[in-house]
C-alpha cells in the first residue's frame, strides 16, 4: 500500500540549500525581503510542514516573480474579511493554510469568548466560485472540531441569506465563502459575529490576533459529523424563513412591470427569482447567458461580474429592448449589490441607461421614505444610514422626510450594521452605500441584492402606472434637492511596490494636499485617520476631527457639496478617488445644462486629481 512521503525536515539539506537560494535571491533583487522572511516560516516552521515541499519545488523552478507575489506579505482582514488570489501556497494567497487558519483563529476565540457557558454554534455558506465548497468543508471541520456546531446552507446561497441565518439560528458567528465581485481567479472568507454582521472591534482584532499566532489547524470528518449531527443542513428552513422575512418589508402598489433579471453567474436566481414572484411579479425572466453557475463567469466583460460596470448591462440591454421589457436588474456573485438599468423615457425600444450605486442610493432612499410616510411609519427616531462616501444627496431626501441621516461612517456595511444596533433596529428605514449596497428591514445585517431588487421593482412598477421613466423620477429629485454628480476613480497598485506607492500617495495627500482642485479652491482637508481637520492657505491650522476612525482623507472645496474623498480599497489592491459634485437646486431645474455643467467640472477635478497623484487612473 502507497503512502505518501514524509515532507523535507527543516533541517535537510534540501531546506538548508533553498534558504540560501532565497538569501541571494533577495540580494540579486529577485524577491523582496518580506517574501524571504514568510519563505523561511514556510520552510522551517512545523505549522507549515505540508506545504514545504510545494515551496521547495517553487524554489527549485526558480519561480520567483510567483514566490514573491504569494509571499511578500500576509494577507490581511481588510472591510470585507480576508480575501484574495487563490494559489496553493503562500501568506498572501487565499488556500487551504490561509483559509485555515482564519476558520481556526474565529474557532479559537469564539470558544475562548465563551468561556464554555453555552453550546456554541457557527452558520456557512458558500457562493458559486472556484474552490468555495471545498474551503466551506474546510471551515466546517475546523468549526466541529472545536466543538462548535455547524449551520450548513448546502447550496448556492446569497451572502445576506448567511447574515440572515446567523441571526435567525442565534448562531455565535459565521462563515461565508465568497469574494463578492472579485475576479475569478479570487476566493474568501467574510467572517461574521453573533449579530449577523461582519466582526467588528473589539473581536475584529481579537480574530486576527488567533489567526496569526494560529500553528495547528484542527480538523474533524466532514462526512462523519454530518451523520453524528454536528453539522446540520440547513437550506430549506433558511430559504423559507429568509423569504418570509425579506417578503415582509415590500410596500403595496402596481406590480405590472417586465423584469429581466441576471444573477451574473453567481447564487442570485435563488433568493430573487422567489421573492419577487412572492411580492407578486408574474412577468420576470433571468438572462438565460448569465443564468448558469459559474465561477469562471463565463459572458460577462472581462469574466468580471460586477452590476457597478456598465458592460455586463450592454448584452441585457440588447435583449431588453428587442423584447419589451420595463427593467433590467443584475446582482453580483453573492447576491449582496444591484445594479440597474432602465428605458432613458417610457419607450422601451428607445434609448436606455444605467444607474450608479449613488443615483441608485438615491432614487430607492426615497420611494422606501415615500412608502414610510404614507403608511405613517416615520417618527421623530426614524433614521436613514449611509457610509461618508455615498451620496449627499440621500441625506437631503431624508431631510425632507423628516427622517435623520447617520451618515458619519467608514466604508463597510459592517459600519452600517453597527449603526443599526446603536441607534435602534425599530426606527432604521433604510442603508445604503456607493458600492450598489442597500437593505431594508432588520432580518438582516448586511446589505441585500435580493430585497433590493425587490425595491426597485416595485418602484419601476408604481412610475409605469404613473407613465414616468426611472431617469426621469431621478431628474425630479436633482430639481427638487440640487444636481449631484459622482464619479469613482480606481487607481490599481499591485505587489509589494504598489503598497509601497499607495503609502506614499496617502502620505502626500496628508502632508501636502492640493490647493485646488477643478478650478476651485480646496477648503479643508479632514483626515479621518489621524482625527483633523486643516484648513488650506498661507498658515494651515489644524483642529480635532471627530468621527470615526480609519485611512480616509477627505477634500472639501470651497464650493458646498463639492469634494474628493480618498482611501485605500480594503479589498482589493488599489486606491479610490470618490469625486462628488453638485448643483443648488436653484441652478438645477434645466436639467441638461445642469448636467453639462457638473460633467465639465467633473472632467477637471479628475484632470487634477490625476496629474496630483502622478498615476495613471482607471
Amino acid at each position: 500500500m502507497s503512502t505518501t512521503p514524509e515532507p523535507a525536515a527543516p533541517d535537510s539539506p534540501r531546506v538548508l540549500t533553498a534558504l540560501a537560494q532565497v538569501e541571494q535571491a533577495v540580494k540579486d533583487e529577485r524577491i523582496t525581503a518580506g517574501a524571504a522572511e514568510n519563505i523561511r516560516c514556510w520552510l522551517t516552521e512545523e505549522r507549515y510542514r505540508d506545504y514545504r515541499d510545494n515551496v521547495l519545488r517553487h524554489i527549485d523552478e526558480e519561480q520567483w516573480q510567483k514566490l514573491d507575489d504569494v509571499f511578500w506579505t500576509i494577507i490581511p482582514f481588510g472591510t470585507g474579511g480576508r480575501r484574495g488570489r487563490m494559489y496553493e501556497i503562500g501568506s498572501n494567497a487565499i488556500n487551504d493554510r490561509t483559509i485555515g487558519e482564519s476558520a481556526q483563529g474565529l474557532a479559537d476565540y469564539v470558544v475562548s469568548y465563551h468561556g464554555g457557558k453555552k453550546p456554541l454554534s457557527c452558520a456557512i455558506a458558500y457562493d458559486t466560485r472556484h474552490r468555495s465548497r471545498h474551503f466551506t468543508e474546510l471551515c466546517a471541520e475546523i468549526m466541529v472540531a472545536a466543538g462548535i456546531k455547524v449551520y450548513l446552507l448546502d447550496d448556492y446561497r446569497a451572502t445576506p441569506q448567511l447574515s440572515f441565518a446567523v441571526r435567525h439560528l442565534g448562531c455565535d458567528c459565521g462563515i461565508m465563502v465568497t469574494a463578492s465581485h472579485n475576479p475569478p481567479s479570487d476566493n474568501a472568507v467574510k467572517v461574521y459575529w453573533s449579530s449577523g454582521a461582519q466582526v467588528l472591534p473589539p473581536h475584529d482584532k481579537a480574530i486576527i490576533d488567533n489567526v496569526m499566532s494560529c500553528q495547528e489547524i484542527k480538523r474533524g470528518n466532514f462526512e462523519q459529523a454530518l451523520q453524528d449531527g454536528q453539522i446540520e443542513v440547513v437550506t430549506e428552513k433558511i430559504d423559507a424563513a429568509f423569504l418570509d422575512a425579506a417578503a415582509g418589508c415590500s410596500s403595496p402598489g402596481p406590480r405590472d412591470v417586465k423584469i429581466l433579471y441576471s444573477p451574473l453567474h453567481g447564487v442570485g436566481e435563488a433568493a430573487v427569482v422567489p421573492l419577487l414572484q412572492r411580492d407578486g411579479f408574474k412577468n420576470v425572466t433571468v438572462y438565460e447567458p448569465h443564468r448558469q453557475p459559474s465561477g469562471d463567469f463565463p459572458n460577462v466583460p472581462g469574466h468580471v461580474s460586477n452590476p457597478e460596470n456598465s458592460a455586463v448591462f450592454e448584452k441585457p440591454i440588447e435583449q431588453a429592448r428587442t423584447e419589451g421589457f420595463d427593467l433590467v436588474m443584475a446582482t453580483d456573485p453573492d447576491c449582496d449589490r444591484l445594479g440597474i438599468a432602465a428605458p432613458k423615457t417610457t419607450d422601451t425600444a428607445g434609448e436606455w441607461g444605467t444607474f450608479t450605486g449613488n443615483q441608485i442610493a438615491a432614487l430607492l432612499a426615497n420611494y422606501v421614505l415615500d412608502k414610510a410616510a404614507e403608511a405613517g411609519k416615520i417618527t421623530d427616531r426614524s433614521y436613514i444610514v449611509k457610509t461618508l462616501v455615498t451620496t449627499e444627496l440621500v441625506r437631503r431626501i431624508a431631510a425632507a422626510h423628516n427622517a435623520r441621516c447617520v451618515g458619519d461612517l467608514l466604508v463597510g456595511y459592517k459600519y452600517i450594521a453597527e449603526a443599526m444596533d446603536r441607534e435602534g433596529p425599530a426606527d432604521f428605514l433604510y442603508g445604503c452605500e456607493e458600492s450598489h449596497g442597500y437593505l431594508v428591514g432588520s432580518y438582516a445585517r448586511d446589505k441585500d441584492g435580493a430585497v433590493a431588487c425587490m425595491l426597485a421593482s416595485e418602484l419601476a412598477a408604481e412610475l409605469k402606472a404613473k407613465g414616468q421613466s426611472m431617469h426621469d423620477y431621478l431628474g425630479e429629485l436633482y430639481q427638487r434637492h440640487g444636481y449631484h454628480s459622482e464619479h469613482l476613480i480606481n487607481v490599481f497598485m499591485e505587489g509589494s511596490e504598489g503598497m509601497a506607492a499607495m503609502k506614499t500617495l496617502m502620505k502626500t495627500f496628508r502632508e501636502a494636499p492640493p490647493t485646488s482642485l477643478g478650478g476651485m479652491k480646496v477648503k479643508q482637508v479632514r483626515d479621518y485617520q489621524n482625527q483633523t481637520v486643516t484648513t488650506i492657505g498661507e498658515t494651515p491650522e489644524s483642529s480635532p476631527l471627530e468621527g470615526p476612525v480609519g485611512n480616509l482623507i477627505i477634500m472639501d472645496m470651497e464650493d458646498e457639496g463639492n469634494y474628493v474623498a480618498v482611501r485605500p480599497s480594503g479589498t482589493e489592491p488599489k486606491v479610490k478617488f470618490y469625486v462628488f459634485t453638485r448643483l443648488e437646486a436653484a441652478e438645477s431645474q434645466d436639467l441638461d445644462s445642469a448636467s453639462t455643467k457638473l460633467a465639465d467640472r467633473m472632467r477637471a477635478i479628475e484632470n487634477d486629481v490625476r496629474d496630483f497623484a502622478r498615476v495613471s487612473v482607471t
